[in-house]
């Protein structure tokens, strides 16, 4: 709450304290003070009762009453706090970037504020609710390193959201507390929704990926990270994502703007999880045109439900592209679980992935008891 300045208050009518009140609540104040300066404009009082409230003409009271005071100074505080608080942020402790520290590229002049879009209507994920953060115009990145056992590997975790929103701890923090668990750095990324993607369609996602991978390589050895064991994780449209960043990683889709740019942005390694946009539905599941798997394209491994309304197509046309190009790729499909279950557990089996996802990576030697942040990559 703002401390009150030393100010001199007046004393208001009722009827002229609620209209002064409702113009501060629905004010924008520039900086801290600016509620209390609004108010003092409204001493000559709205409707015309100067005979009642104190003016700088009829200074009839020299303080303000006690019970007036304490309403006033919580709506001051109040309406500071409330203009200010944002929709999602991180837990305290952790290191949190801008991704672009001039804007966006493309970035409109005035973006809507960020927004939990969550209805009480939406559905639960094994009976807990989940954050839809919507309008992000500003991403970010945020660290999260293992407190102990930090093995130097690191994966980049993209939300997922259909490219309108993010679930951002489902599919964001609650991946980050599962990879510190197993002594891996967590990089969520805070991608810009609606409308970035998928690209073609619009780019703005991918910049942030690719700005976001650039970063973290660049900053390894201070994040006692292994630059050569960083990795990438996405769900839904998150796995797209990830999938092209895989395959996008040559040539990046922006001007660079730092030493973050001149170094790749290619993961070592990416995990999909029940990803979109991969087949294409309307052309009978064709692989999409767009994802140009390659032999540079990382070590993936794909989790889906046979039963995903978002089609478990997309997970097997893309590992069918990496097989052909001699990726290696483990896929693994599961009779049931839907779509957006995130990591958390249910009877069903497909929500042991993160298990297997940690076997892979110690197969991949990405993992392992001896490795740390400057071991040698194998």
């Amino acid at each position: 709450m703002l401390p009150l300045p030393n100010l001199r208050f007046p004393t208001l009518h009722p009827r002229c304290l609620m209209r002064a009140i409702h113009s501060i609540v629905i004010g924008s104040p520039s900086h801290g003070l600016g509620p209390y300066f609004r108010f003092l404009l409204l001493l000559k009082c709205p409707c015309g009762c100067d005979d009642c409230c104190e003016t700088p003409k009829n200074p009839r009271v020299a303080i303000m009453c006690t019970p007036l005071l304490i309403l006033t100074t919580l709506v001051f505080g109040s309406a500071s706090l409330f203009a200010q608080r944002p929709a999602w942020q991180p837990a305290p402790g952790h290191l949190t970037l801008p991704l672009w520290p001039s804007g966006a590229p493309g970035a409109p002049p005035n973006p809507l504020p960020e927004v939990d879009t969550t209805t009480a209507k939406d559905n639960l994920i094994a009976g807990k609710p989940l954050i839809r953060l919507g309008n992000v115009s500003t991403p970010t990145l945020t660290l999260y390193t293992p407190r102990v056992n930090n093995t130097g590997a690191a994966v980049v975790v993209f939300p997922g959201g259909g490219y309108r929103i993010l679930a951002i701890d489902l599919e964001g923090t609650e991946v980050c507390d599962w990879l510190n668990s197993a002594g891996i750095t967590c990089v969520l990324v805070k991608y810009r929704v609606p409308d970035s993607g998928p690209y073609p369609k619009s780019s703005a996602a991918l910049q942030d990926a690719q700005r976001a991978l650039g970063i973290v390589r660049a900053h390894a050895g201070e994040w006692h990270i292994d630059p050569r064991r960083i990795g990438v994780l996405g769900f839904s449209a998150g796995a797209h994502l990830a999938a092209a960043l895989s395959t996008h990683f040559d040539q990046r889709l922006y001007d660079p703007i730092d030493a973050a740019d001149g170094v790749s942005c290619r993961p070592d390694f990416a995990v999909i999880v029940y990803p979109g946009y991969l087949a294409l539905a309307e052309k009978d599941f064709a692989p999409n045109p767009d994802i140009h798997v390659a032999a540079q394209t990382p070590p993936s491994f794909i989790v889906q439900a046979e039963d995903d309304p978002v089609h478990v197509e997309n997970a097997v046309v893309y590992f069918l592209a990496l097989k052909n190009a001699k990726v290696p790729a483990e896929l693994h499909i599961y009779a049931e679980g839907g779509h957006g279950y995130g990591l958390r557990r249910t009877a069903l089996p497909v929500t042991t992935w993160p298990m297997s996802v940690e076997t892979w990576l110690r197969t991949l030697k990405i993992l392992s008891h001896s490795a740390g942040p400057d071991a040698p990559a194998k």
